[in-house]
């Protein structure tokens, strides 16, 4: 049975990311800060039939980031998939006129060293093996200039160019890089999350396109 690590799990996407992977056999292994709500995801999925496990990390912190892979591999051994999708503090954001040293160095600690260290504990072990997916997905503003996201958005373009690189240097190593970018709103009860790890799914199966990007028209065409 695969494995999928799931890094800022939470009860909208990625919940439904967790569940679709778990419906096509996965075991999944839940990343956040908050141990409760963690455990209601685990208790959510295991009623649904879906083997899964919470562990509690910061993923600004790199060594909680290790000390949960380590748990994670002690558990379940190899991870075949890593999705990244934690959602930036809003308390944090700031427009383009805005944006200064500590404000833009708080979201690229968040959007891209926790991810590069996430990186960092499945990348060898995915190399040696020659198989395994990073996933990684972001908010439109990593794809589209988007004033009011000012700090958020450099931070975002910034981890896309990252997977978008390892996608070129993977491609030939057994490895698949892939970023989604989201151009909606994702209101609960929507559907929209469900539609997105539908979205997630497919091309991880595929590894057809290095990316997509999610907007209104893209989620119609989505079965």
């Amino acid at each position: 049975m695969k494995t999928i690590v799931i890094v800022g799990a939470g009860s909208g996407l990625g919940l439904s990311i967790a569940k679709k992977f778990g419906e096509n056999g996965f075991r999944v292994a839940l990343i956040a800060r908050n141990r409760e709500k963690l455990n209601g995801l685990v208790t959510e999925l295991n009623k649904s039939g879906i083997e899964a496990a919470a562990f509690t990390a910061d993923i600004t912190d790199k060594v909680q980031i290790s000390s949960a892979f380590d748990a994670i591999r002690e558990k379940y051994g190899f991870i075949d998939v890593l999705e990244y999708s934690p959602i930036p503090n809003v308390q944090n954001l700031a427009g383009t006129l805005a944006v200064n040293e500590e404000n833009a160095l708080q979201q690229f600690q968040f959007n891209v060293l926790g991810a590069i260290s996430c990186i960092g504990e499945v990348l060898p072990s995915m190399l040696e093996k020659h198989t395994g997916a990073l996933l990684f997905t972001t908010g439109g503003s990593s794809i589209h200039p988007t004033p009011m996201m000012g700090n958020v958005g450099i931070a975002m373009a910034g981890l896309r160019n990252h997977v978008l690189n390892l996608n070129t240097e993977l491609s030939d190593k057994g490895i698949y890089a892939g970023h989604i970018g989201i151009g909606v709103w994702m209101q609960e009860g929507s559907g929209v999350q469900d539609k997105i790890a539908e979205t997630w799914y497919d091309i991880y199966s595929k590894r057809d396109r290095a990316e997509e990007y999610i907007s209104e028209d893209r989620l119609t065409s989505v079965s």
